[in-house]
């Protein structure tokens, strides 16, 4: 079968179109993680930090939806990605969040690499789709950073998990 004009032709480098899918794989790759952090907190009775790693998880999931649909909208071929290692097992609250700021600093950087390669390349159109997610990123840093205020602050001494797991439930957006 015979490829149409609309599908041989993308003004996507094969190297940009690499750096998409591969960006694809880690939204795929977070919001799996974000989903175990979910099941974690809710067996452990962090009801609304459960809530809110769901939220997370749904959140990287049109992030990697809108990185595909960008991919297709150019005429390239997206990849549907393979999750794996994925960590189900956490030894606390506090580790999760931990983790949590570590998994968003690191897709930031992701982020600023290919915004690197869109300039260099002089693809301003990818560099300007990409500035939404660098903004993005500055609020998921934010929220990160402050889901750890709120466990240094309020602390773990008597009800002080309770007050950190209904905190960090408010966090969660509002439509």
């Amino acid at each position: 079968m015979e490829t149409s004009i609309i599908r041989k032709n993308t003004s996507l480098s094969e190297e940009i179109i690499t750096v998409l899918n591969q960006q694809i794989a880690v939204e795929a790759h977070s919001s799996a993680t974000y989903l175990a952090m979910s099941s974690w907190c809710h067996l452990k009775g962090y009801i609304k930090s459960g809530e809110f790693f769901r939220h997370q998880s749904e959140e990287e999931t049109v992030h990697k939806m809108k990185l595909f649909d960008y991919i297709l909208d150019m005429g390239a071929q997206a990849l549907a990605p393979e999750v794996q290692n994925v960590n189900n097992y956490f030894d606390d609250l506090k580790s999760i969040l931990d983790n949590f700021l570590e998994m968003e600093i690191s897709i930031t950087n992701r982020f600023n690499k290919i915004a690197k390669k869109c300039l260099e390349s002089g693809d301003f159109q990818t560099f300007s789709f990409v500035q939404w997610f660098l903004d993005e990123q500055k609020e998921e840093e934010d929220t990160a950073r402050r889901t750890i205020e709120i466990y240094e602050l309020i602390g773990i001494e008597l009800d002080g998990l309770y007050q950190i797991d209904k905190a960090i439930g408010k966090l969660i957006p509002q439509p």
